[in-house]
Parts: structure tokens; sequence; C-alpha cells
């Protein structure tokens, strides 16, 4: 993990940790610490990587498999970490631990989505296992608060793509709506598995009018970005960095003008949010259409088009990162000062699954925190 010292916002001593932050897509098991599976690993007999002895070399392991260029070879990695996962101690600890992470790292609403159908190898059922992950979000937040940091956090159910399970996920995230269950998410192999697949989870959740946002532009193209619309009703969309193959540059000599397509169109004027996760986009070959290095980024085009934009870690173990870390990727990359990482964490604040009063908080909250450094 990286620190305040090196995530300095460029040209200025301001440590990015300490700018109060939104984190709208974080993945559970993608953000455990190596320590933490060390000792999981030991307790259960569970044999990890070649050479990954320690925590240092097991973190190494991680990155070096995530950079594979390849989503398929990327979520390889997650064998590892679901696979400590399957106690009820275990979903508690690596919980709590998420959320003192976050809060380390100067979020103040969290975002973490999960699977719990991957979490039942040692006789969990799904409820349970939702209670438990709860449980740990719980206890971190009380511990951030105990120790003077504010922190909200709400779990997003996610179903596997590939699985036939979506409609008693979906209704598994309803009947803890109340009691932390903020929003539902597909997630895994994209391509060849569209969200058509899981019609009727995504129509009950529609019935509901519970919050979905659905993986989409990552892994497959404007295809699935359209499904994810279409079919899932969906209110953000993970990642959805091809939503660029959307959009088309017209050079008119001194200016360059972009033209939407009906997609895009829809996209930005109904302020659908895009989750981009930059390190995670690059390693997974996300943007390869358009390049290998962060200013091939197109966060940078959807902000100046006016796309609700965020900016987020995805797998912080996977891509060796945090928020903080993220955000100074992209502002190197961009030349980006103060006054733009705000516009991110709004754009993201106003994307929560919160209500609007919520929100409202939020974004007053962001921006008392930015006015301190500004």
């Amino acid at each position: 993990m990286t620190t305040a010292t090196q995530n300095l916002l460029p040209g200025t001593e301001l440590a990015l940790e300490a700018l109060p932050k939104v984190s709208l897509h974080d993945h559970l098991d993608g953000g455990l610490r190596p320590a933490t599976i060390v000792e999981l690993a030991a307790e259960i007999g569970y044999e990890l990587p070649a050479g990954a002895t320690d925590a240092e070399s097991l973190g190494q392991w991680f990155a070096t498999q995530a950079n594979s260029g390849s989503l398929v070879q990327y979520l390889t990695t997650f064998d590892v970490t679901i696979a400590v996962m399957q106690t009820r101690d275990a979903l508690v600890r690596v919980a709590r631990e998420f959320v003192h992470d976050l809060a380390a790292d100067g979020v103040v609403w969290g975002e973490i989505r999960w699977a719990p159908e991957q979490h039942l190898q040692k006789g969990l059922s799904l409820d349970e296992a939702v209670e438990a992950v709860q449980q740990g979000l719980d206890d971190g937040v009380e511990a951030a608060r105990a120790a003077g940091t504010s922190i909200r956090v709400g779990q997003l159910v996610s179903a596997m793509r590939h699985a036939d399970r979506g409609l008693e996920i979906a209704r598994l995230a309803l009947r803890h709506r109340d009691t932390g269950t903020v929003g539902f998410d597909i997630a895994g192999a994209e391509a060849g598995f569209p969200p058509a697949r899981m019609r009727d989870a995504f129509e009950l959740l529609a019935d509901e009018f519970f919050p979905v946002t659905i993986h989409a532009g990552e892994a497959d193209g404007i295809e699935s970005i359209r499904g994810a619309l279409r079919d899932g009703h969906a209110l953000r969309l993970g990642h959805g960095v091809r939503l660029l193959e959307d959009i088309t540059l017209v050079d008119e000599g001194e200016m360059t003008r972009a033209s939407l397509g009906r997609i895009a169109e829809w996209v930005k004027d109904r302020g659908i949010a895009l989750e981009t996760s930059p390190s995670s986009n690059l390693q997974t070959g996300a943007i390869a259409a358009w390049g290998d290095a962060m200013e091939d980024h197109p966060l940078d085009l959807f902000t100046q088009l006016g796309f609700r934009a965020t900016v987020n870690t995805d797998n912080r173990l996977m891509s060796a990162t945090t928020l903080s870390r993220e955000l100074r990727l992209v502002a190197e990359a961009f030349d980006y000062d103060l006054d733009d990482i705000l516009a991110l964490q709004l754009n993201a604040a106003q994307a929560a699954f919160l209500p609007v009063e919520d929100r409202e908080a939020l974004m007053d909250t962001i921006i008392a925190g930015f006015e301190e450094h500004a």
C-alpha cells in the first residue's frame, strides 16, 4: 500500500489522503491485506502461490499476476482471496479491515461490492454470509468513529454473470436492503454473459425500486453497455470505459468536435455515472484499443464532455493501490488541480446509492473538506 508522502497533489505539498473522498467501485475480495491472507491461509491449511512465503512476496505476486492485460487472467487472482473468505470469522475480519483501510485513506462514503454466492464452501448460507460482512463493516465504522474518523459504508451485493443465480441473489439483496445493502451488481467474465441472462432479476429489482450498477464496457464493448442500460436498468456503469466506442472525434481545423452516439448521449444526458478504475483498466486491457498509458485513459475526455465520470480502485490488492493513489495518477496524467479532484468527488457523491438528502450532506462534507486545504 502507498503512503501519504507518495500521494501528493502534483505541484503541491497536499496529501490526497487528507481530502474527503467517495469510493463507488471497490471489491471486498480484491482489497484484502496480504498479511491477513497469509494468516487466514495458515489457519485453514491453504497453500499460497509458489514463491509467496510472506506478506511482502504475496503482495508482489498479486501485482505481477494482475498485470496480464487480460480480464480473464486478472480474475484468476481471486481464487486465492476467495479461498480464505469462507467462514464467518474470516468475512467479519476482512470486512472490518476493509473499512479501516478506506478510513485511513480519507474515504467518507464507501460502497463495498462482493458476491456472497462465492463464499459458501464451508457451510455458510447466503444470508449468513451477508450478515457476517455487515457485522465486519459495522465494526469497522464503529472503530473509525471511536478513533475520531467519520466514514459510512454500504454493501453492493453481486451476482456472478456466469452462474444462474441472478434472481436468487436479487432476492437476497432485497432481504437486506434495510440492514446495510444499498445496491445490486453483476460481476465476473463480461463477454458472453450479458445482463439479459438475468432479466428476471433486474425486473424484480426495478419493481422494488432497488438501485443497480452493472459491470459493463470493460471487457466487452458498446453492446454490453446497451444491455446494462436496457436489460439491467443500470443507474451506473461499472468501468464503462468502452463507451468511447460510441464517441467520434471530428477534426475541424483548430478544434476537435465530439459526436455522441445514441448510447453515449443517453448516458451523458441522464447522469449515469461511469465507475472508471484507471490502474485496473490498464491492467485488464480495457482501454487497449486507445493505448497502454495513463494518459490514454478516456477519463479526461469523459470529464471534458460532461459525463459523470468517477475514479475508483476496483481491487486495491491486485493493483497495489488506494483511491488517493489513483487520484494522484490521473492528476499527473491530465494536469489536474484541486478543483478537478473536487469535481470528481462531487460526481461520485451525486452517484452514491443514498437518499438525496444524504447525498447533499455528503457533498457539503466534501466541499468543506476541500475548502480546508484550498
